[in-house]
C-alpha cells in the first residue's frame, strides 16, 4: 500500500541525481566517446563561475527558508510549513532551479554541450518523479493555502 500524499511525498527520485548523471554522464561522452565543445569563440570560464555561484547562492537561500520555516529540505519527509517567503516568492522549485543554474555554469566550466543535452530528460525526470509528487503532498496537507500560493507563483520563474 502507497503511503498518503498527506503524509509525505511519493517521491520517486532523489532530485539532485538526474543533474550528476547529466554533468558526469556528460563529461564521459565528452572524453571518451565525442568531444562536443561550447566553443563561443571566448573564455566561458568566468559565466560558468557566475551560474555556479548563482546556483549555489539560490540554494543556500531555500536552505535559508527553510530552517526559519521549521520544515525540512528532504524530499522523502512531510512538509511541517508551507514556504511562501525568501526565494519562495519567485519560484515554487528554487532548489531545483539553482540546480539548473548549477547544470548550466558546471557545463561551461567542463567546455561540452553534452550535459545540456540531456536537460529534457532531466526536466521530464523532475518534473514527474519528484515535484509532481511534492506538489500532491502539499496540496494535500495545506489545501487552499497552497493552491492560492500555486495560482501566484510560477513552477521555475
Amino acid at each position: 500500500m502507497s503511503a498518503s500524499p498527506h503524509l509525505r511525498p511519493r517521491t520517486l527520485i532523489l532530485p539532485p541525481a538526474p543533474y550528476v548523471a547529466a554533468l558526469v554522464g556528460g563529461w564521459w561522452l565528452d572524453r571518451q566517446v565525442y568531444a562536443l565543445p561550447l566553443d563561443w569563440g571566448v573564455t566561458t570560464r568566468p559565466l560558468g563561475w557566475l551560474l555556479v555561484g548563482v546556483g549555489v547562492a539560490l540554494f543556500a537561500w531555500t536552505l535559508v527558508t527553510f530552517v526559519r520555516h521549521r520544515t525540512t529540505v528532504n524530499p522523502y519527509k512531510a512538509a511541517s510549513a508551507l514556504c511562501t517567503g525568501g526565494p519562495f516568492r519567485f519560484s515554487r522549485n528554487p532548489i531545483y532551479l539553482g540546480d539548473w543554474f548549477l547544470l548550466a555554469g558546471v557545463s561551461l566550466l567542463l567546455h561540452t554541450a553534452w550535459p545540456l543535452l540531456f536537460a529534457p530528460l532531466v526536466w521530464a525526470l523532475l518534473r514527474y518523479g519528484v515535484i509532481r509528487h511534492e506538489e500532491a503532498h502539499l496540496e494535500a496537507r495545506f489545501g487552499d493555502d497552497f493552491r492560492a500560493y500555486r495560482a501566484r507563483v510560477r513552477r521555475w520563474l
